[in-house]
């Protein structure tokens, strides 16, 4: 609900899901009475610990993995954190450089960036107009110099797929480790590391309908990782410290449903997604689609309005959770970095609002949806001085 009351149209599931009602039922016991410790050897102990490792299970089916080869972590940030960091602290001293894409989420550009300072070399590969990463020049990018590949799976607001695979095939030919960030992938597409061909990979549970702070990494045995943290040897050492048990559990939750329902789910949603682009680009002259028509998760469209800020138009509707992926500091806001990065120019950049569904997403709140945007974006340029009129003339800014 909405300060007002009114109930809320959410299509903001990129940002984050609502936790399934199956998820918080296998959550609750763990928050109550079955509290203990999985380290601990005795009944409860045993308890957490088998609850801890059917999940590890359930996860490693979800992506085809072994139950071995799952450590559980904070979340998605961590997950990327680890994987990042942990290889570059076991490379040999011939590798200091690293390709990644120039669209990454923060949780993997911010990493990177920190090594970039501490004397690392990144070469950061463009995407296509489309937004999907230029394969060429990744490929080219290649070579013995390079410790590690990290490149996401699916982008977080263009919804554009990444060719991980092509690229992991190529970087292992090399002896170069390969992470994805598989956060907005997972529980939307069918994802194995196998076919993937990549060494680690990561999962963030907020994103399918999990808890907020649990994740997972992939990581093979034999892959060369240093911890973040030392302590008592949980998770294989890599990530030690006494597990979140009702959110692995959650995790494992969820992993079973995604498992149960991601045919289903991915062709209800992707028609709801194409009638939410038909009916807008109907109603408003000039939206541009920034999410690919191929190669792109089923839930996702990147837009763009015409002659006024996506945030603008966010601020009009409370009752429509979305996102615009832009950032607001002070009240000056900066265009949306994926798709100034896509080489959209910064005009119509900073009209972008992204929709993304769910699960729970039905036609009559996609009807409602498209009727307050296109109602709130004719309101908004008729209300917005021309470039001509004595108001702006003198360079106001908008």
């Amino acid at each position: 609900m909405t300060s007002e009351g009114l109930p809320v149209i959410y299509l903001d599931h990129n940002a984050t899901t609502p936790p399934a009602p199956e998820v918080a039922d296998a959550m609750a016991p763990y928050l109550g009475a079955e509290f203990g410790n999985p380290s601990s050897d005795h009944a409860l102990g045993r308890l957490a610990r088998q609850a801890v490792e059917e999940a590890r299970a359930t996860v490693a089916a979800l992506i085809g993995a072994a139950a071995s080869e799952v450590v559980f972590t904070s979340g998605g940030t961590e997950s990327n954190n680890l994987a990042i960091r942990g290889v570059a602290a076991q490379a040999a001293s011939v590798r200091r450089r690293i390709v990644t894409s120039t669209v990454e989420h923060p949780a993997t550009a911010a990493p990177l960036a920190l090594l970039e300072a501490s004397g690392w070399t990144l070469t950061r590969v463009s995407v296509t107009a489309s937004g999907i990463l230029d394969l060429d020049a990744a490929l080219a990018a290649l070579d013995d110099d390079v410790a590690l590949v990290t490149v996401m799976l699916a982008q977080n607001e263009t919804g554009a797929l990444m060719p991980v695979a092509a690229l992991a095939a190529a970087a292992r030919a090399h002896g170069t480790v390969v992470h994805t960030d598989a956060a907005q992938a997972i529980g939307k597409i069918p994802v194995s590391v196998d076919d993937l061909g990549v060494d680690l990979l990561s999962i963030a549970a907020h994103k399918c309908y999990g808890p907020k702070g649990v994740g997972a990494l992939y990581v093979p045995r034999g892959t060369p990782l240093s911890p973040l943290v030392v302590g008592a040897g949980q998770e294989g050492g890599l990530r030690p410290g006494t597990e979140n048990v009702a959110g692995i559990v959650g995790l494992g939750a969820a992993a079973l449903l995604a498992i149960g329902h991601l045919a289903s789910d991915a062709a209800r949603i992707a028609q709801l997604r194409d009638e939410l682009w038909t009916a807008l680009s109907a109603r408003v002259d000039g939206i541009r689609r920034h999410t690919p028509g191929d190669a792109s998760l089923a839930n996702t469209l990147l837009v763009t309005f015409p002659g006024v800020l996506g945030a603008d138009v966010l601020a009009r509707v409370p009752q429509l959770a979305a996102s615009t992926g832009s950032a607001c500091h002070a009240g000056e806001h900066t265009p949306n970095a994926t798709l100034l990065a896509m080489g959209t120019s910064p005009e119509v950049a900073s009209g972008a609002v992204r929709l993304s569904l769910g699960r729970g997403t039905t036609r009559a709140e996609i009807e409602a949806a498209v009727e307050l945007l296109a109602g709130t974006h004719d309101a908004l340029v008729a209300t917005t001085p021309s470039p001509t009129s004595p108001s702006t003339s003198k360079g106001t800014p908008r």
